[in-house]
């Protein structure tokens, strides 16, 4: 790993670090205005809590045999002077691995028992059942011990025929397993369904996690990880060999898996020093090299710059023995070139997004009425200076007047409650539609429709009728959204015309996300049912596990827009709310101050002073408020890292 993108992932961290200071001073903020309330400090906690949690996943997908797994090891483990993780001719990674750094437990490997399998649990659910796996302690001080331990990854066991066909690990109309049968009958397969290794690379404890993913048989085999694992990732690295180009089976695991599901895709064209002799002029090897970067770009429909050549074995080599010339020339600072510049920086914009998301309308909010206080005291400040000097009766032709505003005002918030009741309605109503009791129902609807026929035709029947529910649950919500955004615009409206408010229009509820995370699992759904391969054998192992995979990813999808919703709803209103609140309080105390000055004109002097106080204390909270709205709204600060 170079310095430069370590630092990289370095600024990314830090940068998230003082976003994270920045929402716990909005706690502290709220806390010290008397303006927070116990179901606000749990959201600001859990943003806090999922800030720190908050990883940055790079999944390397490739064919066998492309060098994917000495890639991680060249761009991540090289300062370990040896391969860090089994890297060898032929099939190596034989299960999906997670690299992570948790640094709450001691460095370890967790490794899944294929026999899981048999069962209806999901890998995300297992991974909560520690009970489930088996563990190995990583001796850090021990690199023979460290290898030794890391193979265990890529453990093969022979079990009879039947029983890997029972787990789906064995179809007998593929002709590519014949030559895997041993001679008493068994046939190899992966010793672990799934590994998890906890390792303290300082670009891990930063955040990173790295995906490395099986081939293309074991990705169809483990729907999970082509339903949400690689879905989920922040980018895919997809390796390609440079003497074969992109083949039929990579193209298979480009278009099923990648090309319309990970936002930020880059192929990188391995082992590039096959083309590297020493007969042949440089100028010519480039041209040969350039010629399979273009034909790549074509092939996978990637613009120039996404597509890298470099060799991972040379890089590796060259870090080891520290020769930087041949570290130049495997093209490896390319690949981490782009990983500084493009895919970090994307991921710092989604999370950026996403704390403006929940909690950049309530720190607008809270900015405008300080600003709305401070306003006010101003205004009354002015007001009651005029006032020096001045007889009673001129002071109880301002108390009248300010008597009658009240009034008025309280008329305006009284038919603001009755608004505000039927927004409640129409809000319970669009939450309902997103309660677990519907989702659970339309499940087992779409369920019934495939109990007797684990099939292709019965799996494609089931998922359409949940899509099309769907659907329909979201058309609902929309229309609830519709209505409560017509209500909410006529109140601003309203208070904008008869008291001066700032003139706010929420923006509407989208759920673009989860329905356009229900349209991948539609589209998904489709191609896996039109394979086929899976047509005509009907693996039925297969499409049990797709469709436990596909409910499990419709749970999330909807839980993902029930808590878009709730956002939604709570920063509709809740910037007018507070101006009612401020603008309540605010007309309420002066109605009192002149009152007591009517009778006591002594006070006015007092009060003068009460005022200037609470200026300079508005004028402090605003400083503080507008620092923490800068630090979540800044774009991140550009750091660029040059390949050298």
């Amino acid at each position: 790993m170079s310095a430069q993108l370590e630092q990289q992932v370095e600024h990314y961290r830090q940068w998230r670090d003082d976003i994270v200071a920045a929402v716990n001073a909005y706690q502290s903020w709220l806390d010290s205005t008397g303006k927070v309330d116990a179901q606000l400090s749990l959201r600001l906690f859990d943003l806090v809590e999922s800030l720190k949690k908050d990883r940055l996943v790079l999944a390397f997908v490739a064919e066998f045999s492309r060098g994917k797994t000495e890639l991680i090891n060249s761009l991540f483990f090289s300062d370990f002077k040896r391969r860090l993780l089994p890297s060898d001719v032929g099939r190596t990674t034989m299960c999906p691995t997670e690299i992570f750094h948790d640094p709450e437990e001691a460095p370890c490997i967790r490794l899944l028992p294929i026999e899981t399998r048999f069962r209806d649990e999901s890998i995300a659910t297992l991974k909560r059942l520690p009970i489930e796996w088996c563990k190995i302690r990583l001796n850090l001080d021990s690199p023979e011990e460290m290898q030794e331990a890391m193979r265990n990854v890529a453990q093969k066991k022979a079990v009879p025929m039947s029983e890997a066909r029972a787990m789906g690990l064995w179809d007998d109309t593929d002709p590519d397993l014949k030559d895997m049968v041993n001679q008493d009958g068994t046939v190899e397969i992966p010793a672990w369904r799934h590994a998890l290794i906890n390792y303290p690379h300082p670009l891990l404890t930063s955040g990173l996690v790295i995906l490395d993913t099986p081939g293309l048989n074991a990705l169809g085999t483990e729907p999970e990880l082509t339903l949400s694992m690689i879905p989920n990732a922040h980018a895919v690295l997809f390796l390609l060999a440079m003497d074969t180009g992109v083949t039929k089976s990579d193209i298979d695991i480009w278009h099923k898996y990648i090309q319309k599901f990970v936002p930020h895709r880059l192929a990188v064209l391995n082992k590039v020093d096959i083309l590297w002799d020493d007969l042949k002029p440089w100028d010519q090897i480039q041209l040969a090299i350039q010629h399979q970067v273009y034909e790549t770009a074509r092939l996978l429909e990637l613009p120039l710059s996404n597509v890298l050549a470099i060799s991972a074995q040379k890089a590796l080599l060259a870090r080891v023995r520290g020769d930087e010339m041949l570290l130049k020339k495997s093209g490896i600072q390319t690949v981490e070139a782009m990983l500084a510049n493009h895919i970090i920086p994307a991921k710092q914009e989604i999370l950026r997004a996403s704390v403006l998301n929940e909690i950049g309308a309530m720190v607008a909010t809270s900015s405008k009425s300080v600003l709305g206080q401070l306003a006010s005291v101003r205004h009354e400040l002015k007001e009651l200076t005029t006032l020096t000097g001045k007889n009673r009766s001129v002071i109880k032709k301002l108390l009248d007047k300010l008597q009658a505003d009240k009034m008025l005002y309280e008329q305006t918030v009284k038919s603001f409650n009755i608004t505000r009741s039927v927004i409640s309605q129409q809000g319970r109503a669009l939450m309902t539609s997103l309660d677990s009791d519907r989702l659970d129902a339309m499940l087992a609807k779409s369920r019934t429709a495939i109990e007797d026929s684990w099939t292709t035709s019965g799996l494609l029947r089931s998922m359409q009728s949940l899509f099309g529910q769907a659907t329909q649950q979201f058309e609902r919500i929309h229309h609830h959204a519709d209505q409560i955004k017509g209500l909410v615009d006529a109140a601003y409206k309203r208070f904008h015309e008869q008291h001066g408010f700032e003139l706010l229009f929420p923006p509407p509820l989208t759920l673009e996300q989860a329905k356009r995370g229900l349209q991948n699992l539609a589209q998904q759904t489709t191609e896996f049912c039109d394979d086929p391969l899976n047509v005509m054998t009907e693996k039925h192992f297969l499409i049990r596990k797709f469709y436990n995979g596909l409910v499990a990813s419709a749970q999330l999808l909807f839980e993902q827009a029930r808590i878009e919703s709730e956002v939604w709803l709570r920063a509709s209103l809740s910037p007018l709310t507070r101006q009612i609140q401020d603008h309540k309080g605010q007309i309420e105390q002066r109605v009192a101050t002149v009152k007591q000055i009517h009778d006591n004109t002594d006070t006015l002097d007092e009060r003068i002073h009460e005022l200037i106080r609470e200026q300079e204390r508005l004028l402090a909270q605003k400083v503080v408020i507008e620092r923490i709205s800068t630090i979540i709204r800044m774009p991140p600060p550009v750091h660029p890292f040059k390949a050298t």
